[in-house]
């Protein structure tokens, strides 16, 4: 789904691939599909840009009432491994009960936390990184799981 505009145009025919890329990739067992899904350090709560994400991660499900999906949430590498660990699962269950308050079925989403295990860049322990690199990593991803 996307939404543009026309403003400015003759009214008539309009090529909508002027406006859009319009490629789609099919819907596959295992693939994962970007979203921004980001959090603040230490919490778990859903951002008003977060839910649009989620927004849009319900009208796919809606679309597509036979997918079912894997909510992986992570944590930057500040913080204990174990209170890294918690937290992320506290991310991706917040993800999945905002998606479930939408009208999806819980049955159709896993929440899994990685904690720091799979971070996006060298932000490691002990590794100097800026704001924005450790934001990189303090994200929900999603994953097909079945069709």
């Amino acid at each position: 789904r996307i939404t543009f505009s026309t403003v400015g145009r003759e009214a008539g025919y309009v090529n909508v691939n002027e406006f859009v890329d319009l490629s789609m990739k099919a819907a596959e067992l295992g693939a994962s599909i970007e979203i921004k899904v980001l959090y603040d350090l230490g919490k778990s709560n859903i951002r008003p840009d977060a839910a649009q994400e989620l927004n849009d991660m319900v009208k796919f499900l809606m679309d597509n009432p036979s997918i079912s999906i894997e909510l992986s949430s992570h944590t930057d590498s500040r913080g204990s491994d174990i209170s890294n660990q918690t937290l992320s699962q506290r991310r991706a269950e917040s993800a999945t009960a905002y998606i479930v308050s939408q009208g999806i079925s819980a049955t159709r989403i896993t929440s899994v936390g990685y904690g720091e295990k799979r971070l996006k860049n060298k932000c490691d322990n002990g590794v100097k990184c800026s704001e924005e690199e450790h934001q990189q990593n303090r994200r929900t991803e999603v994953k097909i799981t079945g069709i």
